[in-house]
Parts: C-alpha cells; structure tokens; sequence
C-alpha cells in the first residue's frame, strides 16, 4: 500500500470517516480518481460548500510550506449535526509521500481539545493570539483560534528539518496579512 495511504489512515478523522474499500485499489488509481470517490473536490468547492454550511466565511492562509506537492484537494465533512463538520485541504505529493500537509477549520464551540501531553511549545500569532504546537500521530500540528474558527496545520513529521514550527507560524500569521490587506482596501 502506498506510504500516503498509510499516513492518511493514520489520522483519526480519516480513519472513521471513509469507507475502508476506497483504499483496496490504490495502487492502481492515480490520486485524481481516489480522493473524489472519498468526498474531496477542489479546495473552492469545498470552502464555498463551509461557508454556506456555517453562514460564515472562512479566510484560508496565503502562504504553504515550501516543500513539493503535486496535488491539494479540499473536502467539507458534513456529518449529522455541526458538532463533527469541518473543512480539510490536503497538499500531497505523489513521489514524495512526507510532504504531506494540511489545513483543518472547525467552529470554536466545537474544537478540538488540546492534550497536554502532545504539546511541546506555543507561539504568540502577530495579532496577539497563542498557537500551540503539538506532536500528534506522525504530524506535527500548530493549533490556533482566529475569528469562529479552530485552524490545525499538520505537517508529517518526516520534513520537520524542513517545515519548522516557525515556518507553520508564518503560514499562521499570513491570515491576518489577509485581513490586514482586506481593512486597507
């Protein structure tokens, strides 16, 4: 089976949220046909079907980690109730299985508890908020609240000697350049 797979089943929202037999065949199915058959689409459609979900917007960061992909893809979870809804982009690279990342968006009053076990530093954002930063299943995970939202930026721990907590500070903070642009127009 393909190290992205494995990686992916890894996590626990993927884990219980796809049927088991999208996998069975993967070696055979470019990523084009496998993550559409298990609810991802552009990153776009996805955002726009959150957005409508949560009668919100949602602002996403302008800045990844500058290490190769060659796909993304986003999905918006929607689960009964709004208590497990969330939207997810996925960077992957298919030659390259750790360089792995993505972006998850979950409403505050249903975020994801911290353990402190899993934490091992927190950082001040450029707009006064702390992110905590986490080891969690092969990730390394940078937390932080902005608006209604719960962002987690999960990089696989394989290119942490590339993508540092700071860089994932950075790709935080490139949000509220987002908004800092937006007030000045």
């Amino acid at each position: 089976m393909d190290r992205i797979f494995s990686l992916c089943l890894s996590s626990c929202y993927l884990l219980f949220s796809q049927p088991s037999d999208a996998y069975i065949n993967d070696s055979l199915s470019p990523y084009e046909e496998i993550y559409p058959e298990i609810g991802y689409k552009t990153v776009e459609a996805a955002a726009s079907d959150f957005e409508r979900h949560f009668h919100q917007g949602l602002k996403l960061p302008l800045r990844v980690p500058s290490i190769s992909f060659t796909h993304h893809f986003g999905r918006f979870n929607d689960l009964e109730g709004d208590m497990n809804d969330f939207f997810e982009v996925t960077f992957i690279n298919h030659q390259l299985p750790e360089h792995h990342y993505k972006i998850t968006v979950r409403p505050n009053e249903f975020k994801l508890s911290v353990k402190k076990e899993n934490i091992v530093n927190d950082f001040k954002l450029k707009n006064g908020t702390t992110a905590i930063y986490m080891e969690i299943s092969g990730f390394n995970v940078l937390s932080f609240e902005r608006e209604d939202w719960q962002y987690m930026l999960w990089i696989d721990k394989r290119v942490s000697n590339k993508v540092t907590p700071e860089v994932l500070v950075d790709i935080a903070n490139s949000i509220d350049y987002t908004m800092h642009e937006d007030e000045q127009g």
